[in-house]
């Protein structure tokens, strides 16, 4: 205990980060965890990140899951005492510890708002999804309010916290990574799509808009795929719709080339469904491009000012085409929304050190 009580008269912190992850998938939660930790320790503290496996199907393994988790004890590592746990990912969240501070990415949404969503849903379909969803809310407002705070990813998925479990949760914004090295260059013929190929992102309904603008927009598309499958039907529908010829598939590129990309396009695209924070956006506010986006993306609009820092369409290809037109059609304007844009991400103080304040206040 001496050592301890050394450590915190001087301020310095053995902290551990605990999240899920599902083996050889890699996206914005890792980079997050990995982001917070490198925060913490330019902070001078201990940082190191526990990533818990996680199998989500069939949908009972969860449940062993949430079990194995509220059996782990972390209050120690090699006989040394951890001071604090920065939880961030279902089940990994609900690792019990005295002193424990939530920052929620989301929970675990196919028991929550895409538990009967036509495209989205999972547990509802299995023989047991009734009681899994309920053990899952259950453990939700029951053990979230241990912690000593709790923080959300964004305004989005606070909102989601108070009108599901009624836990109220304060939104902290975070910087991407590399934020510090975007940059803005002259436009191309182009407008740029980075995100990981994947049904709630929904690169289907760009596609679709395609085939309805009037202007010869072009976009060019950046990510791995969920599933082989998904990139097959998106080839096969811009096929069908005979837009192929004005959409590229870059696939996975380096950071150096997703920001030249950023740089050069005439605006970025993201639509996706309900999405809880989303890096793509802030990307395209630090390159000073103006966003795209649609009235049920979540996450984006917390960032986007309609006709200030980009447009917001109804998710429909016509609504989306629409505003696809209007801003390849009028480049003057799409820079001018670009630099807003970087204005309000400079404005927001979306910054690490301001994070590790909150979090260790």
């Amino acid at each position: 205990m001496a050592r301890r009580a050394n450590e915190s008269s001087h301020g310095k912190k053995r902290i551990l980060i605990a999240t899920a992850h599902v083996p050889f998938i890699r996206g914005g939660a890792e980079e997050h965890a990995e982001g917070l930790r490198d925060a913490l320790r330019e902070a001078g503290h201990e940082a190191e990140i526990v990533a818990v496996p996680f199998k989500w199907y069939p949908p009972e393994k969860i449940l062993d899951h949430m079990l194995a988790c509220r059996l782990l004890d972390l209050t120690e590592v090699a006989g040394t005492p951890v001071d604090l746990l920065i939880g961030l990912k279902f089940p990994a969240y609900l690792i019990p510890h005295h002193h424990k501070v939530l920052w929620i990415l989301h929970q675990h949404r196919t028991a929550y708002e895409l538990w009967d969503h036509p495209h989205y849903r999972d547990i509802i379909d299995w023989p047991h999804g009734v009681e899994i969803r309920d053990a899952i809310r259950q453990a939700d407002r029951n053990l979230i309010p241990h912690a000593r705070a709790v923080y959300a990813n964004s305004q989005n998925v606070a909102r989601r916290l108070k009108e599901y479990c009624d836990i109220d949760a304060a939104p902290l914004y975070h910087p991407p990574p590399h934020a510090a090295d975007f940059y803005c260059a002259p436009a191309e013929d182009y407008f740029f799509f980075p995100s990981r190929l994947s049904r709630p992102k929904r690169q289907s309904l760009v596609v679709e808009a395609l085939a309805h603008t009037r202007q010869p927009v072009r976009v060019q598309f950046a990510g791995a795929t969920d599933h082989h499958s998904i990139e097959t039907e998106l080839i096969e529908l811009a096929a069908r719709l005979r837009v192929h010829s004005r959409v590229v598939w870059l696939g996975r590129i380096t950071e150096e080339e997703k920001r030249r990309r950023y740089a050069h396009a005439v605006a970025v695209l993201y639509p996706p469904f309900d999405e809880d924070y989303g890096y793509v956006t802030l990307e395209a506010m630090l390159s000073s491009k103006a966003v795209l986006t649609c009235t049920d993306a979540g996450g984006p609009s917390e960032f986007v000012r309609d006709g200030e820092t980009g447009l917001v369409a109804e998710p429909t290809p016509e609504s989306l085409a629409a505003v696809m037109d209007q801003l390849w059609l009028d480049r003057d304007q799409a820079k001018q929304m670009g630099a807003a844009g970087r204005a309000r991400y400079d404005e927001m103080n979306i910054t690490w050190p301001h994070v590790v304040r909150q979090l260790l206040s």
